[in-house]
């Protein structure tokens, strides 16, 4: 190109050339001008002819590269239109593909969110209902259903959602499932594979039907009678067994018809729904199966509670029942307490049914220390009473003394020394006494009557009197009585022995003289010296009541039992108080009660409430046998009395009273004869 541009351009000055030369006349030039202009005339016209030539190569070139300009051109706008179709097809694949990735990131969160609540819920039917919703959610169903397994290997239908009939039956709904349970095993104890959930069950697979119509396995007869009971119409169908990690199955998720997000119409459940679905699948058997098992320790631990509760009752005949009995009246008092908007207790409330649970244990267990009170303590009813009255013994040397009385009367009649009249008024003043003074010391023993000290002195003379003893009474004693005799000398037959004594053998030693130890609980109770002090004496010198100061420190010791025992345990962060309200159920308000003497503000209502309910049946009860029950008048007078002396809480007593929880538990523990009106 570059040559033909050369060319061209030498050409261009030719002519110029030449039409200067031919400007001027021919005979201006003369011949040999002439022929020179002809010469270059000739030249021009070669070079025009070359010109031409070239010209015409070069349209011919223009005219091919336009032709090619135009077949490109062509062939661009070819390119472009299938860009361009592509371009709109990928964009219409982006924009489907960018729909699923949105409902698949929209079902993850759903995963993600229904995970973390199947974590927390605690709720059995929220919990059900959550795993179903969540399920629905994600799969698109229209209709879920859920089988539990219960412990005798039914699988009973717990909650029923259809969306398009606007039907949800069981859980939280309140609206009871009365379709049958499913038994999984036949009567000779094969797997019932008869039924499709059953199938489910035992053979731990997943079944993914596109339309159960098309179905005529009998198995799914069910589902049609289902559909034609209200007017439904099932097509899709996926049920997935409930299957904690290497666990048993625990229940079965049903779910029909599912629906894209905008279609009402129903289409299979897709492969990625059905991984969705069985991921949900087993987090929400693994939440069941944890909770079930948390129900199950629930269960025992409520159960072990009650038989405590009971074991402790059943220990003494005397006192049978004062746990529930208590118990009943601390709910009845909780419940009016909780009532409360204004007043002393408005700003209490126990706030959920774990508080109340805490509550009610604390109530059934408040005496779980008795487990280490001997019976004959407990049930002390006389001032000789160990584990029986021994006042049977004392009346049997008074049998001897009448005797030998008699003897001795004989024997003077027998000597005819003393006139008989001397020796019958002497029998007879004798006898006289031996019965007034076993009838003085038997009324003793029932300790009824305060013991003054005229009545301690005359107990002292009675007991200074002799009999003569002819039997070893080392003989037949067990272990325990030789020991505590090892430093005493044995006797020489015959011995006289008094009517009434303290022995050494009487008093039983305490093993460990600092009960407490280091004392990590504060307990301020003063601890006796004994163990035991079982003299005879000692005893029937009781001031009031029958208990000595050894038998009130057992008594009292249940309380410490209690508090230790229970602190042992390793309650859950729930029944964490459980240990301070019932081992603070003998505190008093102006603190001097026990076992840690706290002072009002340190015992909480619950403790309080405790209390006063453990005292109101302790004075109604009509099981005592040291004690004669009092009517409904008289325990709260009692009450009032130890309001003033700052024993118990003055505002639980009053709404004892104005609340009618005194009146109502009356009538229904209480004898007719208790009842009467509460001023």
């Amino acid at each position: 190109m570059m040559e033909e541009f050369d060319a061209y351009q030498e050409e261009n000055e030719i002519l110029r050339q030449a039409e200067s030369l031919l400007a001027g006349p021919v005979e201006a030039l003369g011949r040999v001008a002439y022929e020179s202009q002809v010469k270059a005339y000739r030249k021009l016209l070669k070079s025009l002819q070359r010109l031409t030539r070239l010209s015409d190569r070069n349209e011919e070139r223009v005219k091919l590269a336009h032709d090619q300009i135009q077949e490109q051109q062509a062939e661009l706008e070819k390119a472009h239109q299938t860009l361009t179709e592509h371009a709109d097809m990928l964009d219409l694949k982006v924009q489907e593909r960018t729909k699923e990735l949105v409902w698949e990131r929209t079902r993850l969160e759903q995963l993600v969110q229904v995970g973390i609540g199947l974590s927390s819920e605690r709720n059995e039917d929220h919990l059900l209902d959550l795993i179903l919703v969540g399920a629905m959610e994600i799969s698109g169903a229209d209709w879920g259903m859920i089988y539990t397994r219960n412990e005798n290997n039914q699988l009973l239908i717990k909650l029923i959602r259809v969306n398009s009939l606007n039907m949800f039956l069981g859980g939280k709904s309140g609206r009871p499932i009365v379709f049958p349970g499913l038994a999984m095993y036949l009567k000779d104890g094969q797997p019932n594979l008869d039924h499709i959930v059953s199938r489910v069950a035992h053979q731990r697979i997943t079944i993914n039907v596109d339309d159960v119509t098309a179905e005529t396995d009998p198995q799914y007869a069910t589902i049609r009678r289902f559909d034609k009971a209200v007017g439904y119409r099932s097509r899709s169908l996926l049920m997935v067994p409930l299957l904690p990690r290497g666990g048993e199955v625990v229940g079965v998720l049903q779910l029909m018809n599912a629906r894209a997000p905008g279609p009402d119409e129903a289409y299979p459940f897709t492969r990625e729904t059905q991984s969705f679905v069985e991921a949900l699948s087993s987090q929400a058997a693994i939440a069941i199966s944890n909770q079930q098992l948390i129900a199950s320790q629930r269960r025992l631990m409520d159960a072990f509670v009650e038989v405590i509760s009971a074991a402790v009752d059943a220990k003494s005949p005397y006192t049978g029942g004062h746990n529930s009995r208590v118990n009943v009246l601390a709910q009845m008092l909780g419940e009016a307490v909780n009532s409360q908007s204004e007043g002393p207790f408005a700003e209490f409330a126990f706030a959920n049914e774990e508080e109340w649970r805490e509550f009610r244990f604390s109530a059934l267990l408040h005496d779980c220390g008795k487990v280490t009170t001997p019976e004959a303590v407990v049930d002390k009813a006389t001032k000789l009473e160990t584990i029986y009255n021994r006042i049977h013994e004392v009346r049997t040397r008074f049998e001897v003394l009448w005797r030998d009385a008699e003897i001795h009367y004989w024997q003077q009649r027998a000597a005819g020394e003393i006139p008989v009249e001397t020796l019958d008024q002497e029998l007879a003043a004798t006898r006289q006494s031996l019965q007034d003074d076993f009838a003085f010391v038997a009324e003793c023993n029932v300790g009824g009557e305060f013991m003054s000290e005229q009545r301690v002195n005359r107990l002292k003379e009675i007991a200074g009197k002799r009999w003569l003893r002819h039997f070893d009474d080392w003989l037949g004693i067990s272990q325990e009585e030789a020991l505590l005799r090892s430093d005493k000398e044995k006797p020489t037959l015959p011995v006289e022995d008094l009517l009434l004594s303290d022995r050494p053998e009487h008093v039983v030693p305490r093993g460990d003289p600092n009960p407490f130890g280091a004392n990590p609980m504060q307990f301020k109770i003063e601890v006796p010296k004994v163990l035991y002090n079982r003299g005879e004496l000692y005893n029937l010198c009781i001031s009031r009541g029958t208990l000595t100061a050894e038998d009130r420190f057992k008594i009292s010791d249940h309380v410490i039992q209690t508090y230790q025992m229970l602190s042992l345990l390793p309650f859950p962060k729930e029944l964490r108080r459980v240990p301070e309200y019932a081992g603070s159920h003998h505190e008093t308000l102006n603190g001097k009660g026990y076992p840690r003497q706290l002072t009002g503000e340190q015992i909480p209502i619950p403790a309080r409430i405790l209390a006063v309910a453990d005292v109101f049946e302790a004075l109604t009860a009509c099981d005592r046998p040291y004690k004669k029950a009092k009517t409904l008048s008289e325990a709260m007078k009692i009450m009032s009395f130890m309001v003033k002396d700052g024993h118990i809480d003055a505002d639980l007593v009053e709404l004892m009273k104005k609340s009618g929880v005194c009146e109502s538990y009356a009538k229904r523990y209480l004898l007719p004869e208790q009842l009467d009106s509460v001023a």
